[in-house]
């Protein structure tokens, strides 16, 4: 036995033993086919990102895995009624955020997971969203400390026990199985947002800025556009074996995501 000292023992007086069940993870995707098809869509008229296409991507692999749809609740895995996600998104220009939950994501088309969310998120940006007005009020005139209460006991009613608060707008599961957000649109290449204690989701995946890099393929170094895609995930619901599973269909997806769209 050995007394700590120096460094190790300013380090053991300032912080207590780890308490967090995230973990991380980032991948870089060769973004061609991704943006072929954003690209072939956009020509169609119809406003399909990248974004769309992760949330897609990201609402398949969960359907595969059914293990990770679930709501934890006193100590059992109660599994959810459909795989929604939910889409963050930049109000008040780019001064607030919200977000917008898609429901049945995996058996949407990514057009209408665009539109969907775009008309949704348009509301919001104009500010006459009136589910979000509602909860914005409410927000705004709560002081901090009973803010907090509020939060705690709103997540409790509508994520544990799967109610919705119809006077404040809330739904039921309002973050729905996982969710999507992404800084690329602001010319970030890569980051790992946090999950908060409130969503009671498995993952958050955030998605960069799509960039040229070299890419090995076969033998020969090629400059491929590349997207970086970052994860942050709760321990309590997956381990290594569910999301080895989840990355497989997750990639095969964005490889050849026209494979998996119902054709125009």
């Amino acid at each position: 036995m050995r007394r700590l000292s120096g460094w190790r023992r300013i380090a053991d007086a300032m912080w207590t033993a780890p308490n967090d069940p995230q973990i991380y993870g980032s991948i870089d995707v060769d973004a061609s086919a991704v943006l072929a098809l954003v690209a072939a869509m956009r020509e169609r008229g119809h406003r399909v990102t990248v974004t769309h296409l992760v949330g897609r991507a990201l609402a398949r692999a969960i359907a595969a895995v059914p293990a990770i749809n679930v709501r934890l609740v006193g100590g059992y895995a109660v599994p959810r009624a459909s795989v929604d996600i939910f889409f963050i998104t930049a109000v008040e220009s780019g001064n607030d955020l919200s977000g917008v939950k898609v429901e049945r994501t995996d058996q949407k088309s990514v057009i209408e997971v665009a539109e969907e969310l775009g008309k949704r998120a348009r509301s919001m940006k104009r500010g006459d969203d009136p589910d979000l007005a509602k909860t914005k009020r409410a927000m705004q005139v709560l002081p901090k400390h009973v803010l907090r209460a509020a939060l705690r006991f709103t997540a409790f009613l509508t994520g544990d026990l799967n109610q919705e608060i119809g006077a404040l707008a809330l739904r039921r599961a309002p973050f729905g199985s996982a969710m999507v957000t992404s800084v690329g649109m602001f010319g970030l290449p890569m980051g790992f947002a946090p999950l908060a204690w409130m969503y009671r989701v498995p993952i958050l995946v955030l998605v960069g800025e799509v960039t040229k890099k070299p890419v090995v393929i076969g033998d020969a170094i090629e400059v491929r556009p590349v997207l970086p895609i970052c994860a942050t995930i709760d321990h309590r619901y997956v381990d290594g074996f569910h999301i080895s599973k989840l990355f497989d269909v997750f990639r095969a997806y964005l490889a050849a995501p026209e494979e998996h769209e119902p054709k125009a």
